[in-house]
């Protein structure tokens, strides 16, 4: 876990900010939109789960996937925010993991598994069952701005590939739950 230890430091009042690894960069630059839209998705999934959290069922379930998932967006933002490259570090640089991915696709079949309906187009059902899926939905979205921002960030610097399958896999997740929650409001 990362320690702020001071917050407000004016260095960011001339249009500027640093990476992870103390790069100056424009705040306009395609590396911070990307970690950014990292962050919205998060702050989504943190509305939706007021929706979830103590609940039983499918409902509490989903917040225990939901509060997983937070966690790794940390760690992809994380990721994000520090360039890779091959300068000697004292400690390896967070990145994102192989088994983060394996199990979003993991709890994805599980999902389809439970839902039945045909997976290959799940956004053409309207949201609406419950708060939760309406926020998921929104945050869905979100995750699919920042796949876009991963694929412009690529062709400009070298990204994970990891981080690359592990946000698209989340966009499919969401969904997937979304549907689930909105198939246990009905």
């Amino acid at each position: 876990m990362v320690a702020l230890t001071r917050i407000t430091t004016r260095a960011g009042d001339g249009g500027l900010t640093f990476l992870g690894d103390a790069t100056r960069v424009p705040k306009t630059a395609v590396r911070l939109d990307t970690y950014g839209t990292v962050d919205e998705a998060n702050a989504l999934l943190g509305a939706a789960r007021l929706y979830t959290r103590g609940r039983d069922g499918i409902a509490g379930e989903a917040d225990a996937m939901l509060a997983r998932i937070q966690n790794e967006l940390l760690d992809l933002a994380a990721d994000l925010c520090l360039p890779e490259r091959d300068t000697p570090r004292r400690r390896p640089p967070l990145r994102m993991l192989p088994s983060q991915v394996e199990r979003l696709e993991t709890e994805i079949a599980a999902l389809d598994a439970v839902l039945g309906a045909d997976p290959a187009c799940p956004a053409l059902l309207p949201s609406g069952g419950s708060p939760a899926a309406a926020l998921l939905r929104l945050a869905h979205a979100v995750v699919r701005r920042a796949e876009r921002r991963l694929v412009v960030l690529a062709r400009e610097e070298t990204v994970g590939e990891t981080a690359r399958q592990y946000t698209d896999r989340l966009s499919d997740h969401l969904l997937r739950l979304a549907r689930r929650l909105d198939a246990a409001e009905t």
